[in-house]
């Protein structure tokens, strides 16, 4: 499963790139306007940073002004894929999107049925909200599940983002569904490399190894 962080902030997509973990970005205005920087400045610094899929959102409520939008941030580099909203508008924007050879990942995505009808249009990507589905006394996995299921019975090419992450399970649950991609905030990201037992362990041995005479280092 690729791993991919949600977020508009620089300065965690470098730690992920250190890391080398990571896959691909989403982001918003919302999580761009955190940055107190204009959208297309950081948009290009992503693309710029980010070898994997970077997803740029329209704004636009009708087809034309996604459309026209999508194109002018597909100009900002190969690897950008638009977010397109999963409504009516949207869907006529995808078809002509990805006719263009813009890949399009369809955002909000809160059922099985717009995730077949984004699939249907030739999106690229489908972002299912689990969290939000959580929020709401849902249950954001079980969307998941039916998704990949009907994916997988038709042999869709589309991906599954799973979107909306709180926590770490979420990212081991979609593992273990068998979702393409996880898309998190940096947060949850860095939680993944925690355990107790990990941290006890490590400082057990550091004790032991200052025990072991002619340490050559």
């Amino acid at each position: 499963m690729q791993f991919f962080l949600d977020t508009g902030n620089i300065d965690e997509i470098k730690q992920a790139l250190d890391w080398g973990i990571l896959d691909g970005v989403t982001t918003n205005p919302t999580l761009i306007s955190k940055t107190g920087r204009s959208f297309m400045e950081v948009a290009k610094e992503i693309v710029k940073l980010v070898d994997g899929p970077v997803s740029l959102e329209t704004v636009s409520l009708n087809a034309e002004g996604m459309i026209k939008e999508g194109r002018m941030l597909a100009e900002l580099g190969d690897n950008v894929v638009v977010k397109i909203p999963m409504t009516p508008e949207g869907v006529k924007a995808i078809q002509v999107l990805e006719s263009d050879g813009i890949p399009v990942n369809v955002t909000l995505i809160f059922s099985p049925a717009q995730a077949l009808i984004a699939a249907k249009a030739g999106a690229t990507f489908v972002s299912p909200f689990i969290g939000r589905i959580d929020d709401v006394s849902g249950e954001g996995m079980k969307l998941i599940r039916e998704v990949k299921t009907i994916f997988d019975n038709y042999d869709i090419d589309t991906e599954i983002i799973v979107a909306s992450v709180r926590h770490p399970m979420h990212v081991v649950e979609a593992a273990l569904i068998g979702a393409d991609i996880c898309t998190m905030p940096f947060e949850v990201m860095k939680k993944l490399f925690n355990h107790p037992l990990t941290d006890k362990g490590l400082e057990q041995f550091l004790k032991d190894w200052e025990k072991v005479p002619g340490r050559p280092f």
